[in-house]
C-alpha cells in the first residue's frame, strides 16, 4: 500500500512538474488535466491566483537523494512567472 501510495504522489508531481515546465516556457498547451492534483490547482495557476511551494531538505546522508529531487524540483518551480495575480 505505501509503494503504491508513493507512486502516485510522484505522479502528481511529475505532473505538476510538467505544469510549471509548460507555463515556464508560454507554451500554447499546458497539461492541467494530466492529474487530478493539477486539475484542481488550475485556478492558482493559470494567472487568476498565487501559488507557493514550500520544500522540505534533509541534512542526514541518507536522504541526500531525496533533498536533491526536491531542490531540483523546487528550481524548476522558481523559473516559473505565473502573472500577476487578480481580484475577483
Amino acid at each position: 500500500d505505501r509503494l503504491k501510495e508513493t507512486q502516485c504522489i510522484n505522479k502528481s508531481l511529475s505532473a505538476l512538474g510538467d505544469v510549471m515546465s509548460a507555463i515556464a516556457k508560454k507554451q500554447a498547451h499546458v497539461p492541467y488535466r494530466n492529474s487530478k492534483l493539477t486539475f484542481l490547482l488550475q485556478p492558482c495557476l493559470s494567472g487568476d491566483g498565487k501559488a507557493l511551494v514550500i520544500l522540505a531538505a534533509s541534512p542526514i546522508e541518507s536522504s541526500a537523494h531525496e533533498t536533491l529531487c526536491s531542490l531540483r524540483f523546487g528550481n524548476l518551480i522558481a523559473q516559473c512567472e505565473l502573472g500577476k495575480a487578480t481580484r475577483h
